[in-house]
């Protein structure tokens, strides 16, 4: 009995740390009815081929006399457009659900490359120091000078447009921030006494870096993945709504405000303004959702 308590002890020890994360997480009402929405702003990216009324982008299922219907409208064939239709026809609330997909996959896509890359970079920064730190930390100064769609602009106007050229594009404005993030971070943990132990211990610096350093640093760095994320989305939108982004035959919810913009004048709103109001709530429930991790990670932010 007394080993079978001592191992039920064990086990709430192990898990306590989640469930008090999840229990504090969740005491927000806020965060929780943003991650609710969140769920379902992935539920719907992932499975748009399925949900969605209809193909937008199959030229079968398109009728170009559907045009510009309000919403709520029916179709010659009796299919009910619950949101309208654009200019083309197309149903604007299938149009949403697929411009939802890529614009999350293009989001996290570039967050997690971003991610990856300039964590690299800000560890060997904050691990190496001396010339090593001063250099990197000066290339990222020169990068975070610049406005990001600024710098992406200018790299979309030498790559052209695809889904690959934006990530590309997205990856070279954000990977400075999570850079930055990291070292600032691993500064900190580089002068503990742990990291000097292994050092005594004659450990390799791989080891040192990703057993030891870059576990204490993922807190800070979680929150800089949701913001980057949500800020990926929006300038994605914002390219797209240039027309510099992503090609007019890959659906997006920048597109689908630039195709309803001409529109606007017309009365014809629902074309721009339902991806619009998906486009926002989308940023909005990721940046509220990356709040509430940051209250959380760091207690003494908590109000």
């Amino acid at each position: 009995m007394t080993a079978l308590a001592e191992a039920g002890e064990a086990a709430r020890r192990v898990d306590s740390p989640l469930r008090r994360f999840l229990t504090d997480f969740f005491e927000s009402r806020i965060a929780a009815v943003a991650f609710a929405a969140m769920l379902v702003i992935v539920f719907i990216a992932l499975f748009a081929p399925w949900i969605s009324p209809t193909d937008p982008y199959d030229l079968a299922s398109v009728d170009i006399l559907d045009n510009r219907l309000p919403p709520g409208s029916e179709s010659f064939t009796g299919q009910i457009f619950w949101l309208g239709t654009d200019g083309a026809g197309r149903d604007v609330l299938s149009a949403i659900f697929y411009g939802l997909r890529t614009s999350l996959a293009v989001g996290v896509m570039s967050g997690v490359i971003a991610m990856f890359i300039g964590s690299a970079i800000g560890l060997v920064a904050a691990y190496y120091g001396g010339r090593t730190d001063t250099l990197i930390m000066r290339v990222v100064d020169v990068q975070l000078s610049f406005p990001a769609i600024l710098v992406a602009l200018v790299l979309l106007a030498l790559l052209g447009k695809g889904v690959d050229k934006i990530i590309i594009a997205l990856v070279a404005v954000q990977w400075a921030y999570y850079a930055r993030t990291v070292r600032a971070s691993a500064l900190v943990e580089r002068s503990k006494e742990y990291v000097e132990a292994a050092s005594c211990l004659a450990l390799s610096h791989r080891r040192i870096v990703f057993r030891h350093v870059l576990p204490n640093c993922l807190p800070p760095l979680i929150v800089v993945v949701t913001v980057q994320t949500a800020h990926a989305i929006s300038l994605e939108a914002t390219l797209s709504f240039l027309g510099i982004g992503l090609p007019i035959t890959e659906p997006s919810l920048g597109l689908l405000i630039a195709n309803g913009f001409e529109y606007m004048l017309s009365q014809k709103y629902w074309i721009s303004i339902f991806p619009g109001i998906a486009l926002l709530v989308t940023i909005v429930t990721i940046n509220l959702v990356g709040d509430r991790l940051r209250d959380v990670l760091n207690p003494r932010l908590q109000r």
